[in-house]
C-alpha cells in the first residue's frame, strides 16, 4: 500500500493498515506537526487533506488513504513559499499556545481551495470544528481573510 505523502509516495506497511494516519504519520514518518487533540474528530488538532478535502487523522486509517494523496502542515508550503493561509497566520500572530493552530491552519486552507473568498459564515460553518482554547477566532477569521486576498494577488 502506498500514499502519496506530501508529493512523495511513500509506502506503508501492511500492518498499518487499520492504524489510524495520525499515528503513522507521527510515529513512522516523524511528521509531527499534526497534532493529537481528542482522538475522536471532534477538536480539528489532526486536521490534514486527503485529495485536497480537510480531514481528521485520528479517525482515518490508513488504508483510507491508500494511493491517494494526503498533504501534512509540513507540505503545505510549495518551493520554500508559505502557503497563502500560513503567510496570513504569520502576519495577524493568530496562535497563542500554537497546539491546534496546525489543524486550524489545515482546514482553513481547505476552505479557500473550495470558496477562494469566503463569507464570515463560509469560514464560521467550515472552522467550527476546530477549537482553539485561547480563543483566537477573531484573528483567524481575519487571517482567513487576509490569505483570501493574498491568494488572489489583492493583498493590501
Amino acid at each position: 500500500m502506498n500514499i502519496h505523502l506530501n508529493h512523495q509516495l511513500t509506502p506503508v506497511p501492511s500492518e498499518q493498515a487499520t492504524t489510524p494516519l495520525l499515528w503513522w504519520l507521527r510515529e513512522d514518518c516523524g511528521l509531527t506537526g499534526t497534532r493529537y487533540g481528542c482522538g475522536e474528530g471532534a477538536c480539528g488538532a489532526c486536521t490534514i487533506h486527503v485529495d485536497g478535502a480537510a480531514t481528521r487523522a485520528c479517525i482515518t486509517p490508513c488504508a483510507a488513504a491508500a494511493g491517494r494523496s494526503v498533504v501534512t502542515i509540513e507540505g503545505l508550503a510549495q518551493g520554500g513559499v508559505p502557503h497563502p493561509v500560513q503567510q496570513a497566520w504569520i502576519e495577524f500572530a493568530v496562535p497563542q499556545c500554537g497546539y491546534c493552530q496546525s489543524g486550524q491552519i489545515m482546514g482553513a486552507a481547505a476552505l479557500l481551495a473550495e470558496h477562494p473568498q469566503p463569507t464570515d459564515a463560509q469560514i464560521d460553518a467550515a472552522m467550527s470544528g476546530h477549537l482553539c482554547r485561547c480563543g483566537t477566532y477573531d484573528r483567524i477569521r481575519a487571517a482567513i481573510h487576509r490569505a483570501a486576498r493574498i491568494a488572489a494577488g489583492t493583498a493590501r
